[in-house]
């Protein structure tokens, strides 16, 4: 018995074949094209499955002819596709990372007032990401095509609906529509009825980690599998992960620093806390996720990487910071991309201070680095005040790669950094809801005992003196808020 994982990621559409023991024994990935245009972030959703059915039937080819159980899915929640009466793309799926709906926003702010906005859907801000925008800037913009829009679904709705013939959307990636009420499970009436669409035009919603049905006949043909091959619709990418890296409690901490940097956490009831912190329905029927989204995570290295070390690659880069010291006063902000949680403050940039002139491009690498630890430490005390303790931090992403930036987590945040075995924790987390929904395992818990190994775990060594650095960095973020507001 095997299962295949698939992450609709955003950078590349991902396949993982795993055998009955969730060893992964088949992979292949393909990076997703895009039409951009100054704000406008577009792509094909046909091409995107037919990029999708060549991947699986590539990693089939690996695997010789086997038993396949289920296919599960996970992936990115808001790419938005709109769809005709025969159930066929009316234009390109519009990205979650276009910015075209920024008047939208505004206008939408004034209609809603933050605080009803995030009890409902518990997005913690109006922001151009989320399809309520998008679907009110079709109807503004290009009102020819929004009068012939027969369904409104996100990516990953419109990949099951082509293998299987249904239709549905799944609680988790509707938490990122900010038309869904995260309390009653249901959409939120008032906000579509000012956009001016109908829940007849949504799909239906179901449980995460759902059944959906078996892939249609003409998919398992094209695929060349026999028997009845069950397609299931997972849940989001950071919960699959949370779930991969055996985060499946309450009081674990799951940290990824990629080119955003998140922490998330499970709670047994919704939280709207202040200021406030994403609150989302969590993988589980009878839980939520707290996740703390900080856009200033990895990118920082990434432009720092790019623009002034130019032909060192991370390994390298790494090896050269262990042997460096931390210089006391040295700080900087990642804020390049403004401020997430805990904080929101848009106006906020990426800043260096207590340069010297012995200094050189290596320590002010390792000064970006420890600036993002010291964001997760901020966001760990947040938890922390919203009565959220924990131990340990599963860490994963690229970040997690970096001994010496595991080791700055743990010794600013005093608390034990955990690095699974598995890199691949979003299509592990996929393929251990398959192999659950299958009878593989008893249940989630049973799952992760035998599928979630650490590589490596990193003790606080050094916490005292970064305990100084933390207070000095919290005071030059609030000093720093006067120069951010007056620019």
């Amino acid at each position: 018995m095997h299962f295949i994982s698939i992450d609709l990621g955003t950078t590349n559409v991902k396949v993982c074949v795993f055998d009955k023991n969730l060893d992964i024994i088949a992979t292949g990935s393909k990076a997703v094209e895009y039409i951009s245009d100054n704000e406008r972030i577009e792509f094909s959703a046909l091409r995107y499955f037919d990029d999708l059915i060549d991947l699986i039937r590539g990693c089939l080819a690996k695997t010789g002819k086997t038993e396949i159980s289920r296919i599960v899915l996970t992936g990115q929640a808001e790419s938005l596709v709109a769809l005709d009466n025969d159930g066929a793309p009316l234009m390109n799926a519009i990205s979650w990372m276009d910015a075209r709906s920024a008047r939208q926003c505004e206008e939408i702010k004034k209609i809603f007032d933050h605080e009803t906005c995030y009890k409902t859907t518990g997005n913690p801000e109006m922001i151009t990401t989320w399809p309520i925008t998008k679907i009110l800037w079709l109807k503004q913009q290009l009102p020819e095509v929004f009068q012939r829009v027969s369904k409104y679904v996100m990516l990953k709705d419109y990949i099951i609906y082509r293998l299987t013939g249904v239709l549905s959307g799944e609680y988790s990636i509707y938490n990122f529509t900010h038309y869904f009420d995260i309390t009653s499970k249901e959409y939120w009436n008032d906000i579509l009825e000012y956009v001016g669409i109908s829940r007849a035009q949504l799909p239906e919603l179901i449980e995460p980690c759902t059944d959906v049905g078996p892939v249609l006949p003409e998919i398992a043909r094209e695929l060349d599998v026999t028997g009845e091959l069950l397609v299931n619709a997972g849940t989001l990418d950071h919960f699959a992960s949370m779930i991969g890296t055996g985060n499946i409690r309450s009081g674990q901490i799951s940290e990824t620093t990629g080119t955003v940097m998140t922490l998330a956490t499970l709670i047994e009831k919704p939280i709207f806390s202040s200021p406030p912190v994403g609150c989302h329905v969590g993988p589980f029927s009878d839980h939520y996720v707290m996740l703390a989204v900080c856009e200033g995570g990895g990118i920082n290295l990434e432009w720092y990487k790019n623009q002034f070390l130019p032909g060192i690659d991370y390994n390298e880069l790494n090896s050269i910071l262990a042997d460096r010291k931390i210089h006391p006063k040295l700080l900087y902000l990642p804020y390049i991309s403004g401020v997430s949680a805990p904080d929101y403050d848009a106006g906020a940039r990426g800043v260096f201070s207590g340069l010297e002139a012995h200094m050189d491009k290596y320590d002010m690498a390792l000064a970006i680095m420890e600036g993002v630890a010291h964001q997760v430490e901020r966001n760990i005390r947040y938890f922390n005040n919203l009565g959220i303790q924990s131990d340990s931090i599963t860490s994963t992403g690229g970040g997690a790669r970096s001994e010496i930036w595991n080791q700055l987590k743990a010794d600013i945040s005093n608390i034990r950094i955990a690095v699974p075995e598995n890199e691949e924790a979003a299509c592990l987390g996929a393929a251990m809801i398959g192999a659950v929904k299958a009878g593989v395992f008893s249940g989630y818990d049973d799952a992760v005992s035998l599928c979630v190994k650490i590589k490596k775990t990193f003790k606080p060594l050094n916490h005292d003196e970064m305990a100084k650095k933390h207070e000095l960095f919290d005071l030059l973020y609030e000093q720093m808020k006067k120069v951010f507001i007056g620019g």
